[in-house]
């Protein structure tokens, strides 16, 4: 059964849960957290999403933001799953 289209809104909350790829690690160092960061806040910005909280676990995140344009999600999701620190 497909999963059910996500609704989105513009200047509607919404929580996000990104997980690893088999729910396998998505951080192995300090540095890659801040990289994580640094990128969401600069991805938010471009994008004009409003992020209120978040948390970082090892294998998974949780966001809670409000897009101005609720098509902006999909974007910001996008970059943030191809996401590749460079040594």
């Amino acid at each position: 059964m497909p999963r059910r289209a996500r609704l989105l809104l513009d200047g509607v909350a919404m929580h996000l849960i990104q997980r690893g790829n088999n729910r396998s690690a998505c951080f192995f160092a300090n540095d890659d957290y801040l990289f994580y960061l640094d990128t969401l806040a600069e991805l938010c910005d471009e994008l004009r999403i409003r992020l209120h909280a978040y948390c970082l676990m090892t294998n998974h995140v949780h966001l809670l933001l409000t897009p101005e344009a609720g098509e902006s999600v999909s974007a910001l999701m996008k970059h943030l799953g191809q996401l590749r620190r460079v040594e």
